[in-house]
């Protein structure tokens, strides 16, 4: 399977780095940790993150994910995006990355040195 990616903020990522383990709100809210495929990210990013700036891309190796992940679309759509169920185990993430949008607010292009598979 693929690299997968998760946007988070700073905070988030050095919680997690302190408590051995990512977890976000939605794990908490929803059940799992919300996550796209690499075809699928900047979609996500325009769509949740526009113009939100100092954010965070985790790159993860979804073969080393200790939890349970599951493809789908829980708002009835087509398309399956792949959900975490669980904490994330820090080791599965390969690669953080500074993720900036356009100076219009928008999400055109991965950041450099992106893992694309």
């Amino acid at each position: 399977m693929a690299i997968i990616f998760h946007i988070t903020h700073p905070a988030d990522w050095e919680h997690a780095r302190q408590q051995g383990q990512y977890t976000s709100g939605s794990l908490a809210s929803e059940g799992f940790i919300h996550c796209s495929k690499p075809d699928q990210i900047l979609n996500t990013a325009n769509r949740f993150y526009a113009g939100q700036k100092g954010l965070l891309l985790l790159a993860i190796a979804p073969a080393r994910v200790e939890a349970e992940i599951r493809f789908e679309n829980l708002e009835g759509g087509k398309e399956l995006f792949p959900h975490i169920y669980g904490p994330l185990n820090l080791d599965a993430v390969t690669a953080v990355l500074p993720f900036e949008p356009d100076a219009d607010g928008g999400f055109t292009r991965l950041p450099e040195h992106a893992p694309s598979g």
